[in-house]
């Protein structure tokens, strides 16, 4: 009998192939976000805004202000049609999002209304930004003398209860004629609206002022 140890057995184990936990789901797939006219079938959109008589001047001098951001950072195409007196604006195939083409519509419409275009232009950068537009015979029928002093309370002295409404309610107001337009977020426009409908109705600024305090100091608690 030989004294050698046995030589011990070495087995070679495989790989074995790892199955599947019966509760995994597949992975995710992964697709690309569809640009604006993938999402229209390849269709072009359109909008059309209006240009009133008394913007037309207005209009000529600030159009590369408007064109700028509107062709290159929002990738939508913008042209004047002289002959219907409209801004014409569509989608191409670089626009990134179909909603930008409703913003650029919305930032024209702001501009027509009476808005500069610093404060228009922030409806392109921002969602929650609306434009309201309301008249003073919505609030109370006033004629003649009347009406005069009522749109002599909402701007004051110098535009003095204008501003301050604005700067309080951190929105924009363009009062032309009987008209008043705000711009702002949408609580914020109710706030304001509010102001203009209490001077609208009769209450001197200094009620007006007070109650703003109130009401600016209860959203500064809110943030």
């Amino acid at each position: 009998m030989s004294t050698e140890t046995p030589a011990t057995m070495e087995i070679e184990s495989l790989p074995s192939e790892s199955k599947p936990e019966p509760n995994t789901l597949p992975p995710k797939p992964k697709f690309e976000p569809l640009k604006a006219h993938e999402m229209s079938d390849g269709r072009v959109q359109f909008r059309k805004v209006s240009v009133p008589p008394h913007r037309y001047s207005p209009l000529k001098k600030y159009w590369l202000d408007i064109y700028t951001p509107i062709y290159e950072q929002m990738k939508v195409d913008i042209r004047m049609n002289l002959k219907a007196r409209k801004v014409e604006l569509k989608t191409r195939p670089e626009t990134p999002d179909i909603s930008n083409l409703q913003k650029c519509a919305d930032f024209v419409q702001a501009f027509m209304l009476g808005f500069d275009v610093p404060d228009a232009i922030a409806l392109l950068r921002l969602d929650e930004l609306y434009a309201e537009s309301f008249e003073i015979k919505d609030v109370k029928t006033l004629r003649g003398e009347h009406l005069s002093r009522a749109i002599g309370r909402l701007s004051g002295k110098g535009g003095k209860t204008k501003f301050a409404i604005e700067n309080a309610t951190k929105t924009r107001i363009v009062i032309a004629d009987t008209k008043i337009h705000i711009l702002g977020s949408f609580a914020n426009i109710k706030i304001a609206r509010d102001s203009l409908c209490s001077l609208i109705l009769g209450s001197p600024a200094g009620k007006v002022y007070s109650k703003l305090r109130q009401v600016t100091a209860r959203l500064a608690e809110r943030f």
